[in-house]
């Protein structure tokens, strides 16, 4: 850890108040795929702001439209606006503007997940997969995706050897434990990411893929995870005219369910990063 109780992704996510409503944030390029920062990782510092907006910390929906690529090590500007608050929920947008250019805009309720509501009806019907112990799998970093993964050095991705070789299958899955590289603990913020930081799911099917730029992420977090590596399954079933649908979900180390994920795609073999 690079502070007391503070991680390098609370570091790199950190934002500050300067005008209302305006935050002034630094965009680190460790949590770079390729050229442009992971939009997992845009989209934590954006939630930052958010969290100033109202007396609630925890991200339960977020939905974000990637506009274009932010650019690491690079500072930049959040914009917030408080669409409601209420004595549940506080709604919030957010706009990361650099250089002048709209990157992301970040559509989130955010609540409160410690699960004292007093409601104890539960239906989870999606269980975690088997999967080898994190040292029995591969490294994502070492993978053919075909660009460099400058995230590696922030997020520990292992991912199951059987979803782990470029093309090698008739299925678009990836299977993988997750964590942060410093042992900075995961909770609803870093699920935010750890929705966003995966090899692409049709990397499997398709082979070296490079740079697959999100074109619009929604996450819904659940619950907030137990310490320890968390579990992620992400399935691409649909794929048309170089759009893909990937659905993805989230385990704690206790095999409970966090986070629910789906995000449209765009598949560039040849990245093309100048929009």
């Amino acid at each position: 850890m690079t502070e007391i109780g503070k991680g390098q992704f609370d570091l790199e996510t950190a934002v500050e108040p300067f005008d209302d409503g305006r935050f002034a944030v630094d965009v680190s390029d460790q949590w770079n795929i390729g050229d442009n920062p992971n939009g997992g990782y845009l989209t934590a510092i954006a939630l930052q702001a958010l969290r100033k907006l109202g007396p609630h910390g925890d991200p339960i929906s977020v939905t974000t439209h990637y506009l274009r690529p932010g650019s690491g090590g690079q500072p930049g500007v959040v914009t917030t606006e408080l669409v409601r608050s209420g004595r549940s929920v506080t709604t919030g947008r957010a706009t990361l503007i650099q250089n002048g250019r709209p990157r992301i805009e970040v559509l989130a309720a955010m609540g409160d997940l410690s699960g004292q509501s007093g409601h104890d009806n539960e239906i989870t019907i999606a269980q975690p997969v088997e999967m080898p112990p994190p040292e029995a799998c591969v490294e994502r970093d070492g993978l053919e995706q075909g660009v460099k993964l400058f995230i590696a050095s922030r997020v520990d991705l292992r991912v199951h050897p059987d979803t782990s070789m470029a093309g090698r299958s008739t299925e678009a899955e990836t299977l993988a434990w997750i964590r942060f590289v410093d042992g900075r603990e995961p909770d609803a913020l870093g699920s935010v990411l750890f929705s966003d930081a995966f090899a692409p799911s049709i990397f499997t099917r398709l082979g070296r893929v490079g740079w697959v730029p999100t074109i619009e992420l929604t996450v819904h977090v659940r619950r907030r995870p137990a310490p320890g590596w968390m579990l992620g399954r992400f399935v691409t079933e649909d794929l048309y005219d170089g759009r893909m649908v990937e659905d993805g979900w989230l385990w704690d180390s206790e095999g409970t369910l966090v986070a629910r994920s789906r995000q449209l795609a765009m598949l560039l073999p040849h990245a093309d990063t100048s929009s």
